[in-house]
């Protein structure tokens, strides 16, 4: 309990005011309302105009009614919240004055129990900038401390005593400079943007994308205008694939943050900025499409005697992966068994692209193993999620239809998937179309016991609760898998 003197000296501080978005939370709160706006009341985003039409304090009031905001799970800033629980301790009277509608708001303080009293919009006057320095001067006249962190707070900042930041924005620290203004402390707690953009756009799940070059390499045909045409289809689906997860973890900010391991996402982390994160959906879906038109050009640049008979195919099915994945993210995720064929859907399209990118057929053979395949793989991923649950003591997937009930039915789904995969193969094995590309058909025969071996410790991993990963993630990262590819690789060398 603080001492006499430390209570006399608190009462002499000037009222701590603290900013919601971009300080005490990493994000914008408003930003989040419409995300979830989006991702659970999506008819309702045509209301928008007409809201912001009455003003931006109107537009806050109506999406804060239509969603309620998980405030418990917010990315706060954790060193500012312990600085703010110290001041409290004191006695210190610390408001929390946002531009925020002011029944989020309140929510926030309720959650946090760290407020003296709430300033914010109110549905009629947006309570940021000068109407915020005004509302200050009103009920502290000049004696008050402020803690920003964007570029609307300048003129809070330079009036107040005590001016402090939170992750600044690159405009505020300018602004600052230029009034000769120096914050007494700084709340810094964030990553580096380039690190945060890494993972958000998952490179890694590019490898996805060599699937593109499967009807190529299973045809065997070597002609360097179809290889470079699939090596732009790659970067157009990797642009596009990123696009698309970046919409996903925008859409999927509220469930991310209730996750383990997810809630380090950098958007649902606050890392990044949502805003941003549209910026640059807009941006590679543009560049992934433009890359998609160039594919005709380049088989026919560099063989034009091996011209496309459907020259725009492939723009096709980027679209369709496009408005696959959109639809998965919005809606299809929460079907169950609907999500999982999505999920291997989207594996097929990938190698239909490929086929449409170079005018290689895909075969019958190649078709029924990845369906199989990619379904078991689909089946794994959910199964180790609800595997992790399980462990945790929880009962069902926030955002999911599955329940830890069904995790053997799932297991059950997913082996029978994989060995049936490899059953195509080996009738694929013992057909006269395997003969007709390869010289020693038989040796093919030993591709079956690694890809049982590989399936089948993908499937005791993920039952030991190990496979904290995607399925793509763990094949390439884990040390026996690679090992088992390298086999994969020598296997159908030998085999020429």
């Amino acid at each position: 309990m603080p001492n006499s003197a430390t209570l006399l000296e608190s009462s002499a501080l000037p009222p701590l005011c603290v900013d919601l978005d971009g300080t005490l939370v990493k994000s914008d709160t408003l930003v989040d309302s419409a995300l979830a706006l989006a991702r659970h009341h999506p008819a309702q985003l045509l209301q928008l105009p007409g809201w912001l039409l009455q003003g931006k304090a109107a537009l806050k009031r109506h999406i804060t009614a239509a969603v309620t905001l998980d405030v418990a799970h917010l990315p706060y800033n954790r060193e500012l919240l312990q600085f703010l629980e110290q001041q409290r301790a004191t006695g210190r009277p610390i408001y929390l004055a946002t531009a925020a509608d002011s029944v989020l708001a309140q929510r926030v303080a309720d959650h946090l129990s760290l407020f003296t009293g709430v300033l914010a919009s109110d549905g009629t006057l947006n309570l940021a900038g000068n109407n915020k320095l005004a509302a200050f001067r009103e009920k502290f006249g000049d004696h008050f401390s402020y803690i920003g962190n964007a570029l609307p707070d300048a003129p809070l900042l330079q009036h107040c005593q005590q001016p402090m930041v939170a992750n600044p924005t690159a405009a505020l620290r300018s602004a600052l400079r230029a009034a000769k203004v120096t914050p007494v402390r700084a709340f810094i707690e964030q990553i580096s943007p380039l690190k945060a953009w890494a993972k958000a756009l998952r490179l890694h799940q590019w490898a996805k994308n060599v699937l593109i070059f499967l009807p190529l390499l299973l045809a065997h045909a070597w002609n360097r205008g179809l290889i470079a045409a699939a090596c732009v289809a790659f970067l157009s689906f990797g642009l596009c694939a990123s696009a698309t997860y970046i919409v996903n973890d925008l859409l999927d900010l509220d469930a991310d943050r209730q996750h383990p391991r997810k809630r380090r996402r950098p958007f649902a982390s606050g890392d990044l900025s949502a805003i941003t994160g549209v910026a640059v959906v807009l941006l590679f879906l543009i560049g992934a499409f433009l890359l998609a038109l160039l594919v005709p050009r380049v088989v026919t640049a560099l063989s034009p005697l091996h011209g496309l008979l459907a020259p725009y195919k492939f723009v096709q099915w980027l679209l369709i992966y496009l408005v696959t994945t959109l639809a998965y993210s919005l809606r299809l995720k929460r079907a169950v068994l609907v999500d999982v064929i999505v999920l291997s859907g989207l594996y097929t399209i990938r190698i239909l692209a490929g086929s449409a990118a170079t005018g290689v057929e895909v075969s019958t053979w190649l078709g029924g193993f990845s369906i199989f395949f990619f379904l078991s793989l689909a089946f794994v991923k959910r199964f180790a999620e609800l595997e992790s649950l399980r462990e945790r003591g929880g009962e069902s997937v926030k955002g999911r239809g599955y329940h830890v009930a069904d995790i053997e039915q799932l297991r059950s789904f997913g082996s029978a998937s994989g060995y049936a995969s490899v059953v195509v193969l080996t009738l694929y094995i013992s057909n006269l179309a395997a003969a007709q590309l390869y010289h020693h058909t038989n040796r093919l025969w030993l591709l079956v016991p690694v890809l049982l071996l590989w399936l089948s410790r993908l499937w005791l991993q993920a039952s030991r609760g190990l496979l904290h990963e995607d399925p793509v993630v763990y094949a390439i990262t884990d040390k026996r898998s690679l090992l088992l590819g390298l086999l994969v690789v020598i296997v159908v060398l030998i085999s020429l």
